[in-house]
Formats: structure tokens, sequence, C-alpha cells
């Protein structure tokens, strides 16, 4: 995956707002509005997010974050590449830049929402690829049929 560089970002950064307005334009075309659980800038911009952007040369070509939990885990958030960038790799290295940053935290388990349908097909195979099994609602979620709720145990020996 030579060629990626990721780096902690400001999500009001202008690469990022452009990465972040696609990525919540598409998820609010892929689901009905009170099943979005994507955050905004401003959801993106709090103390418990830190947010990330995985560049190629001087173009942002991806995006996630981490979200600390109450519970110990953290939640990953704003999963995107973008499509004219999907089947570089730049998706799984962004997964892995975050897996090893909640692993370097001491994060028991990582956490996430996608969507149910076969446009989220792709990013629910990268998710179980990396250990990731489908759970049950945690933090704030309610159980919804347009969302999977998936969780990596990353306890001592899991």
């Amino acid at each position: 995956m030579s060629g990626f560089r990721i780096a902690p970002a400001r999500p009001s950064e202008p690469q990022a707002r452009a990465l972040i307005a696609r990525h919540v334009a598409q998820m609010a075309a892929q689901s009905p509005e009170e099943s979005c659980h994507v955050l905004d800038l401003s959801g993106l911009e709090v103390p418990q997010v830190d947010f990330y952007l995985l560049w190629q040369g001087d173009q942002a070509i991806a995006m996630g974050a981490l979200k600390a939990l109450s519970n110990g885990g953290v939640e990953l958030k704003s999963m995107h590449t973008v499509s004219e960038a999907r089947g570089t790799g730049a998706g799984r290295a962004m997964l892995e830049h975050l897996m090893a940053l909640a692993r370097e935290r001491g994060a028991d388990a990582i956490y996430l929402e996608t969507g149910s349908t076969d446009d989220f097909l792709p990013a629910r195979k990268l998710y179980e690829r990396y250990g990731f099994v489908v759970s049950t609602p945690f933090e704030g979620y309610d159980h919804d049929p347009w969302s999977v709720f998936m969780t990596l145990d990353l306890t001592p020996g899991a």
C-alpha cells in the first residue's frame, strides 16, 4: 500500500470538508434519514473523536475516525474512500491504521454501525476479513433493519 500517508486532520480543513460532504451525501442517498447515523462536520469536531485523512500525493482520498465510547471501546466512524480510489487498498490501509490506534490506546473492542443493504456489502466484507463479527446495537443505537452492528474484540486472548 505504498504511496499512502495517513495523518490526523481537522474536519474543517478544505479537503476534509470535501470528503465529509461526499460521505454525508452518499449515506443520505443510501439510507432513510432516521436510519442514517453518519457524522457531519460538527459531529466529527468533538473532543471524543479522532479524525484522520489518507493522502495519496497531495490528494486526500480517504478518511476515518475513532470515537471514544463510555464502555472502554471505540467506535469506527466516517470510513470513506472516494469512488475513484476504491480497490486501491486505501480503505484497508485506513482500517488497519485505526485498528492499530485502538490497540495502542488500550481499547477493549472496536464497534461499528454500517448499512444492511447491498450498497454496504463491500464494507461489511472488509470488516469481516479483519475479524469483525455481527453484534447487537451498542451505546445509543437501537435495532434497525437498515443497520448492521459489528464488533472486534481486542481483549487479550480474543
